[in-house]
């Protein structure tokens, strides 16, 4: 008998999308797309029993940096391990496209400074088969993966395309320089890109310290290429900016932001953290946001569900002895021995007592303030309790911190991992976040998967979200899982236009997750050397995806890949098929 569907889910609680209830229904498949949710009767060439299972939208992901990965590997994890089936790239002014051939080696630095990718990963592995934006979509669109995944034209390569050493010495630009790059961010929205990124932060520096090529572009500049999207009439913005200039009563940052979203209508997102240095800063971010939707606007602060912080250890990009003489001697050397001089009491005392050399105070208070980091070990905790940092369990030892580091991080032949919490912390539990993600204006991002290789591993956010968040906290501080599994996918999916996903519903794209919710489990991350040039990166797994579907193709079972590989190049916006 001739199969009637090319896949059936069979039995599943459907958790759609949309922030309703959930139901139990049957999801038929055919051709890429959702053709039947309820009692579906009849069969599929495949059929999958999901019985006492979740079936959920795949995860969308607004907030990555493959654009480096996805060049040379048809795999995007760690996104892809937890059960993102949609990601956008692009993010914060940062890429590779446009680009001339004599600018390689400056885009590499800059991605190197402000995404922590190594150099001499991006020399080796990013072919560089193209020179304007349109180039770059069209070799982009020759490659697969097990995602799908969008893009945006970054301000960063536009400047320097446009103005050479000028655009990277953030020199301002001139009214043909502003003509010409908006010429090219028009050109690549036409060409598919999802909109327009750029970053005015003053942590996006290249390696040497110099500031990124946005960081001080006029507001000229940025509404020149706003408007130019408004000619077209599609495109969003995105950016990370400090906001310094933010408190209750004056913001002339967010009101510049505010003139040119006004102007031409374009929506906006921007990424929104609490800084330790201003821990009140958000919530005046976020009461302006709040004004702005009001009057009409369309902007939304991308938050996180946790801390943002680094991981630091011996085999990673970064720990508090990375700088001292007496390491940098032995860097060199393979993990087990360093590992092996380490334990050696004499050097054990020269590295306690040695200052790092080389480090801005800044870079010293994140890679050596041992006092605020804290042990990173199963069972996992994002929100350590202020009892959990070094400094109070050095105390209680009678050792200083950095001791209590030091052994730490020599734990496991050397695989011991530390944790620094920069962001969403100040209040040493889980308030700041919860207060972020319950905001009307906010979307779930800053997942940052492909970028920070070496000392974040924040693509793991869906998982947490669901398995702390949704389960594992008391019933009456938990989040309501429909309301998780919207942010996750069709919240996302709507704002940056992709409106044909992100939804459990006939028609639909058929991207979806089956979940052993009960099984989700979170694994610590770990050190991978699977980049070009052998380079290193961190990844982390968990249980609890018993299946996920992209296209109508199932690209994972159980955590493991089934090699194949649906997933391709999103060109601009999609449309709801329900509404044609």
């Amino acid at each position: 008998m001739k199969s009637a569907f090319d896949l059936v889910i069979r039995g599943g609680t459907v958790v759609d999308g949309s922030g309703e209830e959930l139901f139990e229904a049957d999801v038929a498949i055919s051709d890429g797309r959702i053709v039947e949710v309820g009692k579906v009767t009849g069969r599929g060439r495949d059929e999958f029993d999901a019985r006492n299972k979740l079936v959920t939208p795949g995860f969308v992901d607004i907030h990555t940096h493959y654009d480096g990965q996805i060049t040379w590997t048809d795999s995007l994890t760690p996104s892809s391990l937890h059960g993102t089936t949609t990601v956008v790239m692009g993010n914060c002014g940062v890429g590779f496209a446009p680009c001339r051939p004599d600018h390689h080696d400056l885009l590499i630095e800059v991605m190197e400074g402000v995404e922590d990718i190594p150099g001499i990963v991006m020399a080796e592995g990013v072919p560089w088969k193209w020179e304007r934006f349109p180039e770059y979509l069209n070799f982009l669109a020759g490659k697969k993966s097990d995602v799908d995944f969008a893009t945006q034209v970054p301000h960063g390569p536009v400047r320097v395309y446009v103005m050479g050493s000028r655009g990277a010495a953030r020199e301002p630009a001139t009214l043909q320089d502003m003509q010409a790059m908006t010429k090219i961010v028009k050109e690549a929205v036409e060409a598919g890109a999802l909109g327009f990124s750029t970053a005015r932060t003053m942590i996006h520096r290249l390696r040497d310290g110099r500031l990124a090529p946005t960081i001080t572009a006029g507001e000229e500049e940025l509404h020149a290429i706003a408007m130019g999207l408004k000619e077209i009439g599609k495109g969003h913005l995105q950016m990370v900016d400090d906001f310094a200039d933010t408190t209750a009563d004056a913001s002339t940052e967010f009101e510049m932001w505010r003139r040119i979203v006004t102007a031409s209508g374009r929506p906006l997102s921007f990424n929104l953290v609490q800084s330790h240095s201003a821990p009140d800063r958000w919530k005046h971010i976020l009461s302006k946001v709040r004004g702005a939707n009001e009057a009409g606007l369309s902007i939304k602060a991308q938050v996180s569900c946790r801390p943002i912080g680094i991981f630091l250890g011996l085999d990673m990009s970064s720990h508090p002895f990375m700088n001292s003489p007496s390491y940098q001697a032995i860097a060199h050397l393979p993990l087990a021995a360093r590992v092996a001089e380490m334990r050696r009491p004499e050097v054990r005392a020269r590295l306690l007592s040695e200052k790092p050399e080389g480090m801005s105070a800044e870079w010293q208070g994140l890679f050596c303030n041992a006092a605020e980091m804290v042990e990173f070990a199963a069972p996992l905790d994002y929100f350590p309790a202020a009892q959990e940092k070094l400094t109070v369990r050095a105390a209680a030892m009678g050792i200083t911190s950095l001791e209590l580091a030091y052994d730490i991080l020599l734990k496991n032949d050397g695989q011991g991992m530390l944790h620094h919490a920069v962001v969403n912390y100040a209040t040493n539990d889980n308030t700041v976040a919860r207060a972020m993600m319950a905001h009307p204006d906010t979307l779930i991002g800053l997942g940052d998967g492909g970028a920070h290789l070496g000392m974040i591993c924040d693509a793991s956010i869906p998982t947490h979200l669901l398995e702390y968040w949704t389960r594992d906290l008391p019933a009456d501080q938990r989040i309501e899982l429909p309301w998780a599994i919207s942010a996750l996918t069709r919240r996302n999916a709507e704002f940056i236009g992709l409106r044909d996903r992100g939804l459990v519903a006939a028609g639909m794209k058929a991207d979806l997750n089956v979940l052993d919710y009960d099984a989700l489990h979170l694994y610590p991350p770990q050190i991978v050397a699977d980049l070009p040039a052998g380079g290193k990166r961190l990844t982390q797994s968990a249980d609890g995806y018993s299946a996920t579907i992209l296209s109508g193709v199932t690209t994972q079972v159980n955590g493991v890949s089934t090699g194949a590989l649906p997933g391709g190049l999103i060109r601009g916006e999609r449309l709801d098929p329900r509404t044609r």
